[in-house]
């Protein structure tokens, strides 16, 4: 995905015709790759709010093996679409007890990019169920881990009861080429439903 970075100061501040900016949501449970889409579509050193997780949240927090730290808050990054407009990822946490805090992350998005696991695609039904109810839109994409089996897009849309025109697309939130496609993928299906209005990402977004 394109970027214009301002001149000065490594491209961490953003150019002075910047007038506006739109706002994406990476939603997903606990250990399915939203800090590390985010880090790999970000131009600037992404915001990160990890904690180590300990004994004092079991019973409590959900658990993956290797995994030691969990978003408390959110993960936060940026893309400069062109001279005038940007656009910021915001990440939300994946334990369920911080689902209250969906509200407000979602507040003004235009959408959400909902990352699932085919290993544990139960894991993905609550976050669903919560954008549905936030009214929140959102596309799929099925994060490919190594160890993950590959299912074609309409077994993934039967699996998790998804609407006939929600998007599901494979993606590998490591490689930045393929999470910028699973954005495009969001953005387009945005549009689309948004028709005949005009999408703000509309003429932003490269194909």
């Amino acid at each position: 995905m394109a970027s214009v970075n301002s001149e000065h100061n490594g491209g961490r501040y953003l150019p002075p015709t910047v007038r506006t900016s739109v706002k994406i949501v990476i939603a997903g449970p606990l250990g399915v790759g939203k800090t590390t889409l985010i880090g790999s579509l970000s131009e600037i050193p992404p915001l990160r709010t990890e904690e180590t997780m300990t004994q004092a949240g079991q019973g409590v927090d959900e658990a993956l093996p290797g995994k030691a730290t969990t978003t408390v808050a959110m993960d936060f990054g940026r893309i400069t679409l062109n001279s005038r407009r940007v656009l910021y990822l915001f990440g939300t946490p994946g334990q369920p007890r911080f689902f209250p805090l969906w509200r407000h992350l979602t507040h003004g998005a235009l959408g959400a990019l909902a990352l699932v696991d085919t290993r544990r695609l139960e894991a993905g039904f609550d976050v669903l169920g919560h954008l549905e109810d936030l009214g929140v839109p959102f596309a799929v994409a099925a994060n490919a881990f190594p160890d993950a089996p590959r299912y074609p897009p309409e077994e993934l849309r039967e699996a998790l009861d998804l609407l006939p025109d929600t998007p599901v697309v494979d993606c590998d939130a490591r490689d930045r080429t393929s999470s910028a496609r699973a954005l495009v993928t969001l953005v387009d299906h945005l549009y689309t439903a948004a028709a005949p209005l005009t999408s703000p990402l509309a003429q932003e977004t490269p194909a």
